[in-house]
């Protein structure tokens, strides 16, 4: 069977600044939209390649920007969610979706169990390779990562009438210990309006990231949602940056020390 990259396109993981010493280590499991040439762009529009469906607006160069200040690694997914959702189990249907909010994706229609194998075995399992081995490392370092999780979501969404409320969504399943003390944080800030797992919320059903590389680690991390339309532009990319660059530490300390308090509260 032909591989499903070519060896002159680009590997689908991608890890800037690998050197940094920060206790920060960043995933943007969305940040890319390309397509292997051999899908002949899944059969749609390059236009449809640019919006949500296929990628997570903005969240790179934010997601770089937040590197650079905290001095953090990023690892990040350059390939469409459409061609694999790294951030859902791979046997789930929409990990490859014959249809995304209302748009048709003829690429991903008729998959065979071997088609869906070759995405997984191509994309899916080295970039979540690279994830874990960059974790084991640092632990085995003995300086365990704290992880941040990025994502962008959508101002107006299917039927809601006008946009979304929320400029930021923190998000958490099982650990709420990082997410609780940063959306103190943001909420502390004049005229932000920050959702508490809005628009969505993280589990074992739909997500992979968390509950894989940090939830079965006890690491402590966060899932953070940015409202696109604030982050479109790089002007709004640095600003995002520059505002979790000063919440998240504050917020890390104070996860901290709240699990601190709860394990002398607890006679330990």
């Amino acid at each position: 069977m032909p591989r499903l990259i070519d060896p002159d396109e680009p590997d689908p993981v991608g890890i800037e600044r690998p050197e940094a010493v920060g206790e920060t280590l960043i995933l943007a499991d969305h940040a890319g939209n390309l397509v292997p040439r051999r899908l002949r762009g899944l059969g749609l529009a390059q236009a449809n390649l640019g919006r949500h469906i296929a990628i997570d607006v903005g969240i790179l160069g934010t997601s770089m920007a937040l590197a650079r200040l905290v001095d953090a690694t990023l690892v990040h997914q350059r390939y469409s969610r459409l061609v694999i959702d790294c951030n859902r189990p791979p046997d789930r249907p929409d990990a490859m979706p014959a249809r995304s909010d209302g748009t048709r994706v003829p690429g991903n229609e008729g998959l065979t169990p071997e088609d869906r194998h070759e995405r997984v075995e191509a994309i899916f399992a080295p970039y979540h390779a690279a994830i874990a081995a960059l974790i084991a490392a640092r632990v085995a370092a003995g300086r365990p990562p704290v992880v941040v999780a990025m994502h962008s979501f959508t101002a107006v969404h299917g039927d809601l009438p006008g946009p979304r409320p929320w400029h930021v969504g923190v998000l958490h399943n099982r650990d709420p210990r990082l997410a609780r003390a940063l959306m103190a944080e943001l909420a502390a800030e004049p005229g932000l309006v920050v959702g508490d797992n809005e628009p969505y919320g993280v589990s074992d059903e739909i997500d992979y990231a968390i509950p894989i590389h940090c939830e079965a680690r006890g690491l402590l991390h966060v899932e953070i949602e940015i409202r696109q339309d604030l982050i479109a532009g790089t002007v709004g990319q640095q600003d995002w940056a520059e505002r979790l660059a000063r919440a998240l530490p504050r917020a890390v300390a104070r996860a901290r020390a709240a699990s601190l308090a709860q394990v002398v509260g607890d006679g330990r």
